[in-house]
C-alpha cells in the first residue's frame, strides 16, 4: 500500500505538471483522491520529504522540491553506508557503470569517432585534468540517463580521488585509453581503465 501510494503521488505530480516549488493538495484531499487513509498518505509523505523530494511548510502546506538537492547520499551514508562492504559495492558498481560507458562508446561507429577524444589527448598533454572530467563526458555520451544519475550519487558519496587531478602517470594511461576508444578497441579500451583503477586503488597517486 505504501509503494503504492508513493507511485501514485508521483503519478498525479507528472499529469498535473506540479512545478519545483509548486504547491500539493492536502492530505485530506490526497486521501480522497487516492481513495486511502490519511495515515497512510501521512507515512508516504514523510518518507518523500526524508528524501527531500517535497517540504513541509508549517501552516502553507506541501511542496515539491528541486530532486538534484534530494537528501538520498546523506540518508545511504548515515544508514546504511556505514561498514567498510557496503562501501566496497559503492566502488564496484560505479566502475561497473564506467565500464559499461566506455564500452558502450567503443562498440558505437558513431560515438567513437567523435572529434572529443582527440581534444580530451591534446588537454591531458597541456593541462591540468581532473579525474572525472573524462569519464563523466563519457557516460553522458553512453546516453544511459539513468545510469548518468546512478553514477552521479555514487561519485557524491565516494568523493574523492575523483576530484584530484591526474599525475603524469594517469595521463599517460587515459592517452592510450582514450586512443582505443578512437579505434573502438573495447578490449584494450576496458583493460587501460582496469590498470587505471588498479592505480588508484594501490594508493600510488
Amino acid at each position: 500500500m505504501f509503494l503504492e501510494i508513493v507511485k501514485q503521488l508521483r503519478q498525479l505530480i507528472h499529469d498535473e505538471k506540479v512545478p519545483i516549488g509548486g504547491k500539493l493538495p492536502s492530505e485530506r484531499e490526497l486521501a480522497e483522491r487516492l481513495q486511502v487513509g490519511r495515515s497512510s498518505v501521512r507515512e508516504a509523505l514523510r518518507s518523500m520529504e526524508l528524501l527531500g523530494l517535497i517540504e513541509t511548510r508549517r501552516g502553507e502546506g506541501t511542496f515539491l522540491s528541486d530532486y538534484r538537492k534530494h537528501k538520498l547520499v546523506e540518508v545511504l551514508s548515515t544508514f546504511i553506508l556505514q561498514e567498510a562492504k557496503p562501501k566496497e559495492d559503492v566502488h564496484i558498481t560505479r566502475e561497473a557503470l564506467e565500464k559499461d560507458a566506455i564500452r558502450k562508446v567503443c562498440l558505437s561507429e558513431k560515438l567513437h569517432k567523435l572529434l572529443i577524444w582527440d581534444a580530451f589527448i591534446e588537454k591531458l598533454q597541456v593541462e591540468e585534468v581532473q579525474r572525472e572530467d573524462i569519464i563523466r563526458e563519457i557516460l553522458i555520451l553512453s546516453d544511459n540517463r539513468l545510469g548518468l544519475k546512478i553514477w552521479f550519487l555514487l561519485k557524491q558519496y565516494g568523493g574523492e580521488p575523483y576530484r584530484s587531478y591526474m599525475t603524469l602517470e594517469e595521463k599517460g594511461i587515459w592517452t592510450q585509453l582514450l586512443e582505443c576508444i578512437k579505434l573502438g578497441d573495447e578490449k584494450k579500451g576496458i583493460s587501460f581503465f582496469e590498470d587505471w583503477l588498479l592505480l588508484l586503488n594501490r594508493g600510488d597517486v
